[in-house]
């Protein structure tokens, strides 16, 4: 028995999205001997929040608890807990779980994100040991050790947050497919996860930084952000063909099924690799012609978050390059808001609610 209780914000329909979840009392997942308790000071709100509160990837089971970007303070750990003690700062991302076995072919390589044996989501999943995840929009968040991470000295909560997620999901594939010293990166979507990638692709070294988004409203904050330059695919004219074959690597944040994937393949250079990150509700992406692969050698692939070693490696980047994301801050008693707010597209670029009892 603890001496507090486990409460949050909890969606219990589709309709919670439009800013209806109800505070409430949950029981976390089943307490294990690898396990930590942890007292949420803040999390960051990510655009899969949004699509697991309206049903958006399948029925979600309600009631849920998001929130996938947490950090706060260990208050209780299990026996065989070797990585965490009391009073630790520690954040954690979106998974809560995999097989972690040394015959596993993604585990036993550090690939844990792709664990195909028992991949958990840290809220919305079912553990092996028993009980539902429940998110960070809450007072106390229980995971397991291994994928509760660190936070260094010298990276601020409300910036460690919005990282475990929204900063490991473009971190990883940029990482993993060379960006770096002379390449050029395109970032289609400058949003929460895309305004990361443009930070992160700037202080991997690349040569040139592309920020592309329908409207020309964001130019300005992109450039600053570090891009080299803009491309507005709604309001500039014959854009794919004026910038055609002129990026090594596109990572694509956007979740739009309707997104012109054939023009953005036709700016990648001989060779190069274009990655999606961005899940659409219905997980449909536009068709690819055959020809435009053929015709370029052009590489697509996916990507999803990041192993915790990488995770470790990705916020010990980010205070060696002093990474700041732009991150505001809101109540956790907010939070419904605040959600109706990140839907209509008001966050520049991430929010991150804050339990001000927990400071």
């Amino acid at each position: 028995m603890t001496d507090y209780k486990f409460e949050g914000w909890l969606g219990h329909s589709p309709e919670s999205v439009k800013g209806q979840m109800k505070w409430g009392e949950f029981e976390p997942k089943t307490w294990t001997e690898e396990d930590i308790d942890i007292k949420v000071t803040h999390c960051g709100i990510c655009g899969s929040d949004l699509h697991m509160l309206r049903s958006g990837w399948g029925p979600t089971d309600y009631p849920c608890c998001v929130g996938h970007e947490i950090v706060g303070t260990v208050v209780r750990v299990g026996k065989n807990v070797t990585q965490h003690k009391l009073g630790d700062r520690v954040g954690v991302g979106a998974q809560g779980r995999s097989c972690m076995l040394s015959d596993c072919p993604d585990c036993s390589v550090n690939q844990e994100s792709y664990c195909k044996r028992a991949n958990i989501n840290t809220y919305g999943s079912t553990y092996p040991e028993g009980g539902k995840g429940f998110g960070g929009y809450a007072t106390y968040h229980r995971a397991n050790q291994h994928f509760a991470i660190q936070i260094p000295e010298g990276l601020k909560s409300e910036y460690a947050a919005p990282l475990m997620c929204g900063g490991i999901t473009v971190y990883s594939p940029l990482k993993n497919h060379g960006c770096g010293p002379g390449k050029s990166v395109g970032i289609v979507g400058v949003g929460g996860l895309g305004h990361f990638a443009v930070l992160f692709a700037r202080a991997l070294g690349a040569d040139k930084v592309v920020g592309i988004s329908r409207r020309e409203a964001k130019r300005a904050e992109v450039l600053k952000l570090g891009a080299d330059s803009y491309i507005a695919t709604e309001e500039e004219e014959d854009w794919a063909t004026k910038h055609a074959h002129s990026l090594d690597l596109i990572v694509s944040t956007v979740s739009n099924t309707n997104m012109p994937l054939e023009q953005y393949l036709s700016l990648i250079k001989t060779n190069g690799t274009f990655v999606q990150v961005g899940a659409p509700d219905n997980g449909v992406l536009p068709p690819i012609n055959a020809f435009t692969l053929l015709s370029a050698a052009v590489k697509v692939t996916g990507s999803a978050i990041g192993p915790p070693r990488q995770i470790k490696e990705m916020l010990e980047f980010a205070v060696e390059k002093n990474i700041v994301p732009w991150a505001q801050t809101r109540p956790l008693a907010d939070a419904n808001q605040a959600i109706v707010d990140m839907d209509a597209g008001k966050a520049r670029y991430r929010y991150v609610l804050v339990n001000e009892n927990h400071l």
